[in-house]
């Protein structure tokens, strides 16, 4: 029996990362947590196999799936894949609406940051190396938390963030024209005070001290995500006037999908703007 082409791709893809990294499963990063330990958000660990001497760069790369789904195991073969490449990669669950705000898991993101700065050299991870990717909703918590205050993440302590055809760039702007019902769980993410809106936007956290960013947008995206990403290049421009987006002729979903596939050339990208921004 003859297995279709795709399926050959696919196992050969995983066989190819799984030579190359290590996986570790369900790290705890939450010090206090009120939900029982076994619900609580845990995160995955992919190290490169091959034994380095000199710490490596880390990338931590938070899922999306619309903040009321999605989970950290569906993204083994992009950590997989970077780690191939030397990059100590760290994809953490959080918890999804309506069991969470927009506000509890930019809290759980902040708190996997934190955990990784202080950890992460048990893995061969440069702590002052770190950079934050994300997917759609996972673009937004990403940016988010380093970028609001509020979460305590020191953005100099952060080396840059990659966009991936985030959402919620600007979530005020969105949710003005489409306020927020039951629908998606979105009344109980954003609630109905347009100052959460606001408070739960990166736009308005652009400033001189933001990370260095590489942001991703598909052509064939959300009218939404397309809209946001806009206003929020305008807004960095005065802050980091160079910065110019990647358009790629891609639908939503298959700006991550890309990842699952060692040979895609966003992973030299990625990995030249890390490079770029290593201090």
């Amino acid at each position: 029996m003859r297995f279709p082409v795709v399926i050959l791709v696919v196992l050969n893809a995983l066989l190819l990362a799984n030579c190359g990294a290590k996986k570790n499963t369900d790290v705890s990063y939450l010090e206090s947590q009120n939900e029982s330990s076994l619900k609580a958000p845990k995160l995955n660990i992919f190290v490169p196999r091959k034994s380095s001497v000199k710490q490596v760069p880390v990338l931590i790369f938070v899922h999306g799936g619309n903040w009321n789904s999605g989970r950290k195991g569906t993204y083994d073969l992009l950590g997989r894949n970077f780690a191939r490449k030397g990059v100590v990669t760290v994809i953490p669950d959080y918890t999804l609406s309506p069991n969470a705000t927009y506000e509890d898991m930019a809290l759980q993101i902040a708190s996997a940051i934190q955990w990784t700065k202080k950890n992460i050299s048990q893995y061969n991870g440069n702590p002052s190396q770190i950079f934050i990717t994300g997917h759609s909703a996972g673009g937004h918590l990403g940016a988010l938390a380093v970028m609001n205050p509020k979460y305590g993440i020191d953005p100099k302590s952060i080396s840059g963030v990659i966009l991936n055809d985030a959402a919620g760039l600007d979530m005020k702007n969105y949710l003005e024209g489409n306020p927020p019902t039951s629908k998606d769980d979105y009344l109980t993410t954003w609630t109905s005070n347009p100052e959460q809106w606001k408070a739960a936007s990166p736009i308005y956290f652009l400033n001189k001290n933001t990370p260095p960013f590489l942001i991703y947008v598909g052509d064939k995206t959300y009218n939404s995500i397309k809209v946001a990403n806009s206003r929020f290049l305008s807004a960095m421009k005065p802050f980091q006037p160079d910065v110019t987006p990647i358009r790629l002729n891609k639908k939503h979903v298959p700006m991550v999908v890309q990842y699952f596939y060692p040979w895609s050339d966003r992973f030299d990208e990625v990995i030249d703007f890390m490079k770029s921004n290593i201090k």
